[in-house]
């Protein structure tokens, strides 16, 4: 057999189980390997078939743009895709690098190795954000191991957000196909990408190509079916050191960096320089966040839960707010990770008393950590802070929240009981998420049990979530143990968990968290 100089010229230099040609009409014209064990089928049937039928549908943006990115005589990739999946047998995938050869007629030489199918995002699409973090960071313990050299390339798509509004829906997926088509292509092994913001993506990849290459490809294929000019700019910060937690943190710092200030935000010179001031950052942090919580810089909002025997307000859960911040779990997080949160959950309780020394009839439910609860000195302080105000006894219901895990339940257990012992009682939150699990529910006493609003979202759907819920709260009738249900957000989930036996109830349908401690049934609807 007679195989093509240009063929053997790439195939050359090509570490591969499968080699394969495609031409300019899009078919496999030339297919030389293992062909059945990496694609499950035979050299002679690969030959004439089209190559948009043999890459998965989800992968193809990503093949196609490698493709299109090829000059004469370069070479991209590897980048992982699923093969299309034939009937009754399992999914199969390749990693792929393409040379486009000189004096070939437009033809792409590919060469093909099997790859696990689960290297590749489900569903084609960019990775989330904690998945890209995870990639970067494995990928950054890989390379120190095999001395690859590898950047986190920003790019900034100006006029994106411009384009997609003046598209038609299928226009706008069509763009979003190819833009994240695009931006896989460029990633290693065609993965490790990810969305910062509306505008603003990153990826791992390579380093030694100037950027203004990748920049020149991806404002290639996304303007070229899009109703308004994108005009990409990109910027990249060398990766190296060891893949742990502290590469984690310096990865997030010029992640963060990136998509609040954009090109030109000052990013550090290497991962050393982000780590230092990632450091310096939370410091800062840190120090303001201890201040505000000696000096109670910090104000409550209130949330109610109402009965839904009588469709009166229960109590309000009382919520932190830090100056004008949305949501305060970044710092509560950052608190429990820099030992401040069983000062916070202190700080707070004494808030909440004073607000009930003052409001005759109120009931108020607080949150307390897993950490804190842990301690006995949260315990001594907090039944200190409850006899200072002997006025509010029995009108105090601690929220354990489940953000970080009991190592020590008959700990807990026994200072949990301390506190109903001064009045108060116990309610275990979020049950059904994260670390709140049935162990918490057969070692540790309580009066309520708070169920996670996923499960009362899917619960007037029927199925598996709502068999859980209606079992749930038997078994908590069984052990006298009352039950509230967090997002309830309409009439439909009210009559839902109601039917389901729920004793109360907190969502929008009766209102967010506010300053207001006056609600009325029909407030928050009006």
């Amino acid at each position: 057999m007679s195989i093509p100089v240009p063929r053997l010229l790439g195939f050359a230099f090509a570490n591969a189980d499968l080699l394969v040609e495609v031409g300019a009409d899009k078919r496999i014209a030339f297919a030389m390997g293992a062909s059945e064990v990496v694609s499950g089928a035979a050299e002679g049937d690969l030959k004439g078939r089209a190559w948009d039928d043999f890459i998965h549908p989800d992968d193809l943006p990503m093949v196609d743009a490698l493709f299109e990115g090829l000059e004469d005589g370069s070479r991209a990739g590897p980048v992982v895709a699923c093969l299309t999946k034939a009937k009754d047998r399992p999914q199969r995938a390749v990693s792929i690098c393409a040379f486009r050869l000189p004096g070939n007629g437009g033809a792409v030489s590919c060469a093909l190795s099997r790859a696990a199918p689960d290297a590749a995002p489900k569903a084609g699409g960019l990775q989330d954000r904690d998945a890209f973090e995870a990639a970067a960071v494995e990928l950054l313990r890989a390379a120190k191991a095999s001395g690859a050299d590898l950047e986190l390339a920003m790019l900034d798509m100006e006029g994106l957000e411009a384009a997609r509004k003046g598209a038609s829906p299928a226009a706008r997926e069509a763009l979003d196909r190819t833009l994240s088509g695009a931006l896989r292509a460029e990633a290693y092994g065609g993965a490790a990408a990810t969305a910062l913001g509306d505008e603003r993506f990153a990826l791992v990849r390579s380093r030694g190509e100037a950027m203004s290459a990748l920049v020149r490809r991806v404002t290639k294929l996304v303007n070229a079916g899009s109703p308004k000019p994108i005009t990409p700019k990109a910027e990249a910060v060398p990766l190296s050191g060891d893949g742990d937690r502290q590469a984690v943190r310096a990865l997030r710092y010029c992640l963060d960096t990136f998509l609040k200030e954009g090109p030109g935000g000052a990013l550090p010179a290497d991962l050393g320089d982000a780590l230092s001031r990632s450091m310096e950052k939370t410091l800062d942090e840190v120090g303001a966040l201890g201040a505000a919580i000696r000096n109670k810089d910090f104000h409550l909002v209130y949330q109610p839960v109402v009965s839904l025997q009588t469709g009166g307000l229960h109590h309000y859960e009382a919520l932190v707010r830090f100056g004008d911040q949305g949501s305060p779990f970044p710092l509560i997080r950052m608190a429990e990770e820099m030992d401040l949160i069983e000062a916070l959950d202190l700080a707070i309780l004494e808030r909440a008393l004073e607000v009930l020394s003052k409001r005759p009839g109120l009931r108020l439910a607080v949150n307390v950590s897993g950490r804190t609860i842990a301690s006995s000195d949260f315990i001594e302080s907090a039944t200190r802070a409850l006899h200072a105000f002997p006025k509010a006894r029995g009108r105090v219901l601690f929220e354990l929240t489940e953000s970080a895990a009991l190592e020590d339940l008959k700990l807990a257990d026994r200072h949990l009981t301390a506190l109903r012992n001064e009045g108060c009682e116990i309610c275990l939150d979020d049950f059904g998420a994260g670390a709140a699990s049935l162990a918490y529910l057969q070692q540790l006493k309580l009066d309520v049990l708070k169920i996670d609003g996923r499960y009362i979202r899917d619960l007037q759907r029927g199925g598996r979530e709502a068999t859980f819920v209606k079992h749930l709260v038997s078994m908590c009738q069984e052990l006298k143990i009352r039950t509230i249900a967090e997002m309830v957000e309409t009439e439909a989930a009210e009559t839902a968990v109601r039917e389901a036996g729920v004793d109360y109830a907190q969502g929008w349908l009766y209102g967010a968290a506010s300053d207001d401690l006056d609600w009325a049934p029909g407030k928050a609807a009006a």
